[in-house]
């Protein structure tokens, strides 16, 4: 099988590089305050792509970071996906078009399912759709509400709309360091053709192993790692390596 792709995070808020404790504003740990040399760094460590998120633009449903993205897109060379905040044709566009290579739609996908439709026939192969889940539940608004749909129902919702990727978060492992929620990751997988992201939880470079292990002959393609990259908990050239293969 192909190896996995390793995204490492960046989580923007007030123009800064953090990591949140499930979803939680108040509970930020700030990391360096320059986005993109964080992302020249992340570049010279060998990674092939980065995963952006405005965390003040995901609360307030309009993107608050752009000049903190703008630096990083202008620091790498590599591609990034970026979500947050974006949540209509024109803004999708615009970030396309400034060379994100990835837009990811969250809030935006569960409540406006027709967006996604028109966003992929128009940008084949550039829109992924971010899947947050609390207790098996679509959350959105940066987390801060949760709604009645099952994490299955929005995945399937989008088997046929072109998506390029899911990305799927358990909110109550994502900054915790506890491992993923692997069980949940592979049974979305397990049922959908669109390629699946695994997020939230990555603690170490045995939580990798483990993904690895399971992902075999499923749709999962990559995985997310923040803090635990960050505060030196997984090496990232060990973790290229296992998983390249």
């Amino acid at each position: 099988m192909p190896g996995l792709t390793l995204y490492p995070a960046i989580d923007l808020k007030n123009g800064q590089c953090v990591r949140l404790r499930r979803g939680d504003m108040d509970q930020a740990t700030i990391y360096p305050d320059d986005p993109g040399a964080q992302a020249q760094a992340w570049q010279r460590a060998g990674f092939q792509r980065l995963h952006v998120v405005d965390l003040n633009g995901a609360f307030a449903g309009k993107p608050v970071n752009a000049a903190a993205v703008r630096s990083i897109l202008t620091s790498v060379t590599i591609p990034l996906q970026l979500g947050g905040g974006i949540r209509d044709l024109a803004g999708i566009a615009a970030w396309l078009d400034a060379g994100v290579h990835r837009v990811i739609l969250g809030s935006a996908a569960a409540k406006n399912p027709p967006l996604v439709l028109q966003a992929c026939s128009r940008f084949p192969d550039r829109i992924a759709v971010g899947i947050d889940a609390r207790d098996g539940l679509v959350a959105t608004e940066g987390w801060a509400e949760t709604s009645a749909m099952p994490v299955i129902d929005l995945g399937l919702r989008f088997e046929d709309a072109g998506v390029s990727a899911i990305i799927y978060t358990d909110i109550s492992r994502d900054g915790m360091l506890s491992g993923l929620n692997l069980d949940q990751t592979v049974a979305l997988a397990d049922r959908l053709t669109t390629p699946v992201i695994a997020s939230g939880g990555v603690g170490s470079l045995a939580d990798l192993a483990a993904l690895k292990q399971v992902a075999r002959g499923t749709r999962i393609e990559g995985v997310i790692v923040g803090r635990a990259l960050y505060d030196g908990r997984v090496n990232p050239a060990e973790a290229l390596s296992l998983l390249a293969s």
